[in-house]
């Protein structure tokens, strides 16, 4: 099973659409809301990143709701 981290906000309908699907294919993760929590903010703009949802898969980085992607990596 991969490990699998998804950065999310409160405010983002792509996060929710991600994290209902990676659901729908039975894929456990671990969500960091960069709305509530101070540090996944700062670790996902260590990476670079201003924007969610980031769906991180074994370490490799989908930015964005990427379907196809998402389904090569799980």
């Amino acid at each position: 099973m991969a490990n699998v981290i998804v950065y999310s906000s409160n405010t983002c309908p792509h996060c929710v659409t991600a994290k209902d699907y990676l659901k729908s294919k039975g894929v456990d993760f671990t969500e960091k809301n960069v709305s509530t929590d101070l540090e996944a903010r700062k670790e996902l703009m260590g990476m670079g990143f201003m924007g969610v949802p980031i769906i991180m898969i074994d370490g490799q980085i989908v930015e964005g709701f990427n379907r196809a992607k998402i389904d090569e990596l799980i």
